[in-house]
């Protein structure tokens, strides 16, 4: 999996959850019901946001999802699942820019790429999944030429990027891909009004992914030598970091104009989880409320103490301590864990200590121990848009 938004289940609550697992699995199965099962390594969290737009514009009608068979990465369960054609366009825009990836990171001779033989493999498997993406769009009325001809343009523009050169030249050929992308939407929900907005979304949402793949990148492209656009341009994280708030800002200014049908999910993850992708990849927090109380009132104190804290309640018992298994019938235990995939969803019994441990796909890299996002609802635990369009500005409390 790749992708700049990865909600925290705790923050989307149970029924957001569940509609965004839906294009998720959506997406996945859409990739192997054309392409076959090697397509599904191609599944990723941004692709499957052109999945959820195009539902959130669609009119309410059935056909829009379906019950899929047991899958190992759902523990064996069945579930409903996203389909249709924003499905298959989620899957032809993931295609063709794994195909660019791969053939970047070949260009670059990244790792085992740079061997001649592993190089050739990937330039076939970029070449079939681009052709298979072309297939998939062309079904659905997008040309994919327009996510081509960004990528070959991005290899120029970075050839003759160096410092002085404005970073938004570099974002440009990314931001011209995803705004297609994304305007194609409302093509496919009927909605063509919604195409100018839903553009300039998709222009935004490109530059952030462009910027914040620049700055998680930074150190490690800087100890291998590899090229970083913000090395390259001499831009600074300052400037980084303005240039993607004033994004962010924008694409909720765009999503305001859009005319949704069921605009709950597409808000969440362009507003409020885009936020936390930011601040997750510079390191920062957007909202100040549990610090903000601090300062003013001071430690809470009784029963809304912390435990262990100052004037709180004592930290509850330790659990009882579990017999450790041995080497041999651990590994035993963790293979039948594997084989039946509880590892990866539900929880289940770490196969050596015995304490109960989440599946791989319930997990998340947050705090969901304190505030979420802040709106004009007023809720500051991240749930106020599971109910209501707050039409909320989202900059922190």
């Amino acid at each position: 999996m790749f992708g700049i938004v990865r909600p925290c289940r705790h923050r989307l609550g149970e029924g957001l959850k569940t509609q965004w697992m839906a294009h998720l699995c959506g997406l996945c199965l859409a990739l192997r019901g054309d392409h076959g099962q090697f397509a599904r390594v191609v599944t990723n969290y941004d692709g499957l946001l052109v999945s959820v737009l195009t539902e959130a514009q669609a009119a309410r009608a059935t056909g829009g999802r379906r019950t899929a068979g047991p899958c190992p990465l759902r523990g064996m369960r069945t579930a409903s699942v996203a389909q249709g054609e924003g499905a298959r366009l989620a899957a032809a825009v993931s295609l063709v820019l794994a195909s660019a990836k791969v053939r970047d990171h070949v260009a670059d001779g990244d790792g085992l790429l740079a061997r001649k033989p592993v190089a050739l493999a990937a330039r076939r498997v970029a070449r079939s999944w681009g052709r298979a993406g072309a297939r998939t769009g062309s079904a659905v009325g997008f040309d994919t030429a327009v996510l081509v001809d960004a990528v070959d343009r991005q290899i120029g523009v970075e050839a003759l990027a160096g410092l002085g050169t404005p970073l938004l030249t570099v974002t440009e050929p990314t931001e011209t891909a995803t705004a297609a992308a994304f305007a194609h939407t409302a093509v496919l929900a009927g909605r063509p009004g919604n195409a100018v907005p839903l553009a300039e979304a998709g222009r935004l949402f490109g530059r952030l992914a462009h910027l914040l793949d620049a700055v998680e990148d930074r150190e490690t492209d800087a100890a291998s030598g590899a090229w970083n656009p913000l090395t390259a341009t001499g831009t600074s994280l300052v400037e980084a970091r303005r240039l993607a708030d004033d994004a962010l800002h924008g694409i909720r200014l765009a999503l305001r104009e859009v005319e949704f049908s069921d605009g709950r999910l597409a808000h969440t993850l362009l507003a409020h989880e885009l936020r936390n992708s930011v601040d997750r990849a510079f390191g920062t927090s957007s909202c100040s409320h549990q610090s903000h109380q601090a300062d003013v009132y001071g430690p809470p104190t009784g029963p809304y103490a912390p435990p262990g804290g100052p004037g709180g309640p004592p930290l509850p018992p330790e659990p009882p301590h579990r017999d450790r298994r041995g080497l041999i019938v651990g590994c035993l235990v963790w293979a039948g864990l594997a084989c039946t995939c509880q590892m990866c969803c539900g929880e289940y019994e770490d196969p050596w200590s015995r304490e109960r441990r989440e599946g791989l796909c319930s997990q998340c890299d947050c705090d969901c121990s304190g505030c979420g996002d802040c709106c004009d609802c007023g809720d500051c635990c991240g749930n106020c848009c599971d109910g209501c369009d707050c039409g909320c500005d989202c900059g922190g409390c």
